[in-house]
């Protein structure tokens, strides 16, 4: 007599479940990046001095808030 054992940890419903919170994630990053990018960049040299920040390092400031979202 054969006997046949499954076991399936990973269901097709929550691998589906997983992929599209992992593209929903990368979604909420990319926006967080686009619109810290947009404001930062939209501020004077003046404005960007007062609050400690030198234009270059606006792509910096934009990814790591990207990995906060």
């Amino acid at each position: 007599m054969t006997t046949f054992s499954t076991n399936q940890t990973a269901r097709p419903a929550s691998l589906l479940a997983r992929l599209f919170a992992g593209i929903a994630e990368r979604r909420a990053q990319s926006q967080a990046y686009r619109i810290t990018r947009r404001e930062l960049s939209a501020l004077s040299e003046r404005e960007l001095a007062d609050l400690g920040i030198h234009r270059a390092m606006i792509e910096d400031i934009a990814t790591q808030a990207a990995r906060r979202a």
